[in-house]
């Protein structure tokens, strides 16, 4: 049985109003930084692609067939308040604001008290990967909001389902990876029919899979303008086909665990849940214990939680966290339920996975991560701006040596680093054997702006040796970047500036003269 509701002392849109203005006053000092790595590599030149000559294929970036939601909102905004990152961040924190007023409501409906939705809101809102994402325009935010709202209107009158299928719809193309969560749910809802022999469910399940319509009318219409019904063969092979192996799957798998449970101090309400669960229910002023979320809606939570994480173990070549957006209200939920039910002073251990959180935003982790996690993004796009600051100055002229997403920072104005495009020469990265095809390359460079490309802390309490690492190297794309003063040994040029910032760094290399084939050894 659900819990009954407590009389609601606000409307719905003043929730998210309040919410929208928090989030936004919240992130004020990130909101004019220029874009960064997959929103300068792919959604922003996809937005303003559209934008600029209304085509839903990007042309100044490969196409991946993600799908136009993202950019057709994008380019909305900037067609009534103009092109800029300022707009585009407000824009985005609009969309957090959407997927945290789906929590509140989330928490109401599956709890019946406003203190749980309040709590349950707030620790999602500074939870470090939601936090982080609130502002970045990655398509993932997107299908995050119509993937809470769908479960929303899901637990609803099942005169709602219309919205259901509507919300999964413009979940799935926002991002097509989200369509999981309608399928995993169809099946469930038809094990339910075979239980139950309840016709509803069957209804309910085929329902769910209508979104799988117009997704797969979009890539329909991506084969039509391109011949390749899911991007790029490249692209493709990343992200599905080199990722089938079993043991790649396992190790993912528990990547994904982590990521879930303990990723970004969320072990902290995790493992507070956990001991509480050791102690009796507490009772209500008039006796009754303190309900739990209602099984049925527990198992609706843990199926999408489930296939979310078997999904973006089998698929997605990088692990990032950011896929899994849509799960963190939902352990959140599950947790801070629990404290109320079984802790009297259940507030103060809100209040402790709030201090872990926002040290979380503030503090690296003792391992690899991906900047996108906390703000060690902010510190990336610092480093890049003052590495680009120092080309601007010394070397305007140059062909510049760099890899990704630099290439497209210097080389893309409207990425807010460069006023004017400057000329680079491309790699792929900075480990040894990039560099050796670097000193390979035939273009004049007389420049080099080169960074870490993935964090890599200088001390690494918790390497799993050099099998994990040899299996980080093998699945996920794992190198190690040659120091400043290396590179410009191997290359014969000079470090004539560096910066490091919690953990990373760049630097801008000069050489006096284009450099020669050679072959570099060790």
């Amino acid at each position: 049985m659900k819990p009954a509701p407590e009389r609601r002392l606000v409307p719905l849109w003043a929730v998210f109003l309040a919410i929208f203005f928090a989030v936004v006053l919240a992130h004020w000092p990130l909101l004019r930084l220029p874009y960064y790595w997959d929103e300068a590599g792919y959604y922003i030149p996809a937005a303003y692609d559209f934008f600029r000559s209304g085509s839903l294929i990007p042309f100044s970036t490969l196409s991946n067939a993600h799908p136009p939601v993202p950019s057709i909102y994008l380019a909305g905004v900037w067609k009534i308040f103009g092109f800029s990152p300022l707009v585009t961040r407000v824009a985005m924190s609009l969309v957090a604001s959407l997927t945290l007023t789906a929590t509140w409501e989330l928490a109401l409906l599956t709890t019946g008290r406003q203190s749980i939705a309040v709590a349950s809101v707030a620790l999602t809102a500074i939870y470090p990967v939601f936090f982080a994402q609130s502002s970045l325009a990655h398509a993932d935010l997107f299908s995050a909001a119509a993937t809470l709202w769908a479960i929303v209107f899901l637990l609803k009158a099942e005169s709602r389902l219309w919205l259901v299928v509507v919300c999964f719809s413009l979940a799935a193309l926002s991002k097509e990876t989200a369509i999981v969560t309608p399928l995993a749910l169809a099946i469930w809802e038809a094990w339910l029919g075979i239980r139950s022999r309840a016709p509803k469910h069957f209804v309910r399940a085929a329902l769910l899979c209508l979104p799988v319509l117009p997704l797969a009318l979009w890539y329909l219409y991506h084969w039509h303008r391109t011949g390749f019904f899911f991007g790029n063969p490249e692209y493709l092979r990343y992200n599905a086909t080199a990722t089938l192996t079993p043991l790649r799957v396992l190790v993912a798998f528990a990547h994904r665990v982590l990521h879930i449970t303990a990723h970004m101090n969320l072990f902290v309400p995790v493992l507070l849940m956990f001991a509480c669960m050791l102690l009796p229910p507490l009772k209500e002023e008039d006796g009754t214990v303190r309900p739990r979320i209602a099984p049925e809606d527990q198992a609706l939570f843990y199926v999408v939680i489930l296939a979310n994480l078997i999904f973006f173990s089998i698929l997605g070549g990088a692990l990032l966290t950011r896929y899994l957006l849509p799960l963190y209200p939902l352990v959140i939920l599950l947790c801070v339920n629990t404290f109320r039910r079984r802790f009297r002073q259940w507030p103060a251990l809100v209040a402790l996975s709030a201090a872990g959180f926002v040290a979380g935003l503030f503090v690296n982790p003792p391992y690899r991560f991906a900047p996108e996690d906390n703000l060690a993004y902010r510190d990336v796009i610092r480093l890049h701006q003052s590495a680009i600051a120092q080309i601007l100055e010394h070397y305007p002229h140059s062909i510049v040596l760099t890899a990704w997403p630099v290439t497209d920072e210097l080389s893309k104005p409207e990425l807010g680093y460069v006023e004017q495009p400057i000329p680079v020469a491309a790699i792929d990265n900075f480990s040894f054997s990039q560099i050796q095809k670097a000193a390979q390359l035939t273009q004049p460079y007389t420049a080099g702006l080169i960074f870490s490309t993935k964090y890599d802390p200088p001390h690494l309490p918790f390497s799993l040796g050099r099998r994990n690492e040899a299996l980080d190297t093998r699945f996920f794309d794992f190198h190690h970047d040659l120091a400043p003063g290396t590179i410009a040994r191997l290359l014969d040029g000079v470090v004539t500036w560096q910066e490091q910032r919690k953990g990373q760094w760049a630097a801008v290399l000069h050489f006096d003269r284009p450099q020669e084939a050679k072959l570099l050894y060790r």
